[in-house]
């Protein structure tokens, strides 16, 4: 009797119940088994266009047809110069073919006459400015100027092409040659009308004065 089966509750028949016990026990590791979790821990879903790579397959393809047909148009170039010895096809037949030519041509015509015509009216337009009377001006401005000018226009050149003295020539040898630098660094801050003094008053100098001891080119 101990090895017989003995119920939880009370029942009238222990075998019945042993039975209703085992279907009840049957039926619960069945659900557990078929439950499913609250979340999702499995693997995500694969899709068959990410693992082929369909675009990259297509330009594959692209690319081995470009090589082939590259391949095929050098193998037949290779057979005919095979065939043909090796002869240079020189022959340009080509004409050039354009849809818009006439179009281009009437357009330019168009621009063309235009610019003809643009190029007339230039031609008719009278000046703003009289270069004449600019130049009427400028001789009046000059005719000005000699009047309020202290010496006449060629005064300076004229003076440079006049032959010097004697009496300078013997003063200027005698002079030393120190007292020919000083007096060079001192004209260049004279001006005109000092020059022509200067050259009135050297004419009468005596020798003796122009070559003495002390040279000072302010004197």
């Amino acid at each position: 009797m101990h090895r017989a089966y003995q119920p939880i509750l009370p029942s009238g028949s222990k075998y019945l119940q042993e039975k209703w016990d085992r279907a009840s026990y049957h039926e619960h590791r069945r659900k557990v088994q078929a439950a499913k979790s609250m979340v999702d821990n499995n693997s995500p879903e694969t899709f068959a266009h990410l693992n082929l790579k369909f675009k990259k397959l297509k330009i594959e393809e692209e690319r081995l047809s470009t090589i082939e047909r590259d391949n095929q148009i050098l193998l037949e170039k290779m057979s005919a110069i095979m065939r043909t010895r090796g002869r240079i096809d020189n022959k340009n037949e080509y004409k050039s073919k354009s849809l818009n030519s006439e179009k281009r041509q009437r357009e330019l015509r168009r621009v063309t006459r235009e610019n003809k015509t643009i190029l007339e009216r230039l031609k008719q337009v009278e000046p703003q400015y009289d270069h004449l009377k600019w130049l009427e001006d400028w001789y009046k401005a000059e005719k000005h100027m000699d009047n309020i000018a202290r010496y006449p226009r060629g005064w300076y050149i004229a003076q440079d092409s006049k032959p010097r003295s004697k009496t300078s020539k013997a003063t200027s040898a005698k002079v030393p040659k120190q007292c020919k630098n000083a007096q060079a660094k001192g004209s260049k801050k004279k001006t005109a009308g000092d020059a022509e003094q200067e050259e009135v008053t050297g004419k009468l100098l005596s020798p003796v004065t122009s070559t003495s001891s002390t040279c000072n080119p302010q004197n």
